[in-house]
């Protein structure tokens, strides 16, 4: 390890990506800490640390902090997710998008674009929405229509500020700029975390042994569930395919045998969002409805909310959770991964599946095998979004939480940003020839 370190400092274009890396994320840190306006920080605080509004406390990761703390930049990079989420569904009922995405450099470059424009009006959607729920909540005071288009003008630029340094990240830096911004959010409540759980075990110079107990049991937790998801990222099914003898010109390419890897999380972390997301909905319908004048609305309104509550009703919340998670990672493995499409690739390459033949019947077979893979990822996928559920219930702690979701989200970007730097230090050492 100390070696790596040592190579990645020697190579002064590594260097260089590490510090620029470094100084913007540490500058996205700086800009969640600026306040949108004056709002009580207690009833913020409050408001998503309760077990009652797990979904905006992930909305707060997701924004790495900044909802909770009301900066400028509130909603983070949130929106963007959002219109890249937005994008990749378009894609599969409009063709000429589809095929856009497919036109190499250029097409990304447009399909990036298009995402682009949809972050900005999304994010003062989806600001104007987080307003009008904290207003109901009695945590923002009334304002006037000045004040609403400065504070959503404010969280449009600062979402657009945060993408625009995720991309100089990306270009400039190393890793997924927008990614390592989340991943950095969620990494930063740690140390607050930590101090004030020692707080707690260590009060009036004696030790809270029951805090001690749930505090060791969901370290461990949290350490066999690291484990479970770098080998779970990482695991793969190999259908092996053989290249046949081609001739090219004078020269003649002998067969070849490799393999085609399918991944057991192919969806990777997109499905637990989908499910928040509509779970979410129930619940700031309830939250918005609650304090309503008509009495049989604010009641079936307030029933609404706590009946996909995580705290007032916890097997509802998480069977819904489990089931829409499973549901929408075969959903979106099915967009991005399409087996007629991988079938008619092999053909044009003269490759082929041993005792399987090409065309349809090769296509049938690849959708078999990542049917029953996505089986697998998919309950996978369930149990870490419910976690949050599980993990109170077996330690009796509800102040601490084990977000499976945000742990997912930084084992992957710390796997896929440590091999984009062993890549880069192999290139380097190959300049060298």
């Amino acid at each position: 390890m100390l070696s790596f370190w040592q190579k990645l400092l020697i190579k002064s274009e590594l260097r260089q990506r590490l510090i620029v890396t470094t100084v913007l994320l540490l500058v996205t840190r700086i800009l969640v800490h600026i306040p949108l306006s004056a709002v009580t920080q207690t009833s913020l605080q409050n408001f998503f640390s309760n077990p009652q509004n797990q979904a905006f406390g992930l909305l707060n990761i997701f924004s790495g902090g900044s909802l909770a703390q009301f900066s400028i930049v509130l909603m983070s990079v949130g929106p963007y997710i959002t219109a890249t989420i937005i994008i990749q569904l378009l894609g599969t009922v409009i063709p000429s998008l589809d095929a856009l995405s497919k036109e190499g450099d250029y097409g990304q470059q447009k399909v990036n674009q298009y995402m682009r424009y949809l972050t900005a009006p999304l994010a003062v959607i989806q600001a104007y929405a987080m307003f009008l729920l904290l207003k109901n909540q009695g945590i923002i005071a009334s304002w006037t229509t000045p004040q609403l288009v400065s504070m959503l003008a404010t969280a449009t630029a600062g979402t657009m500020l945060m993408l625009w340094i995720g991309e100089i990240i990306s270009e400039n830096g190393i890793g997924n700029g927008v990614s390592l911004i989340i991943t950095f959010g969620i990494l930063a409540s740690i140390p607050t975390t930590v101090i004030q759980k020692y707080t707690l075990i260590f009060t009036g110079g004696s030790i809270d042994f029951q805090q001690l107990y749930s505090t060791l049991a969901f370290v461990l937790a949290a350490i066999i569930l690291i484990v479970i998801i770098v080998a779970m990222n990482d695991a793969i099914r190999k259908i092996p395919v053989i290249y046949a003898r081609r001739s090219t010109g004078l020269t003649t390419q002998d067969s070849q045998s490799t393999y085609l890897p399918i991944k057991v999380t192919t969806a990777g972390v997109i499905p637990i969002i989908f499910a928040i997301s509509v779970l979410m909905v129930p619940q700031l319908l309830g939250r918005f409805l609650e304090n309503v004048k008509t009495h049989w609305l604010a009641v079936s309104a307030t029933w609404l909310a706590n009946t996909f509550s995580s705290q007032t009703n916890a097997l509802v919340y998480g069977i819904s959770y489990f089931i829409l998670t499973i549901f929408f990672t075969y959903f979106y493995t099915a967009i991005i991964l399409n087996p007629t499409q991988i079938a008619e690739n092999l053909q044009k390459q003269s490759g082929f599946i041993p005792g399987i033949r090409p065309g349809q019947e090769t296509a049938k077979y690849i959708g078999s095998v990542v049917s029953r893979i996505t089986f697998i990822g998919s309950i996978f996928l369930g149990l870490v979004a419910i976690l949050p559920v599980i993990v109170p219930l077996w330690t009796g702690d509800q102040s601490l939480v084990l977000g499976g979701t945000g742990i997912l989200i930084v084992v992957a970007v710390i796997i896929e940003t440590m091999m984009q730097i062993d890549a880069q230090l192999v290139m380097s050492s190959y300049d060298k020839y």
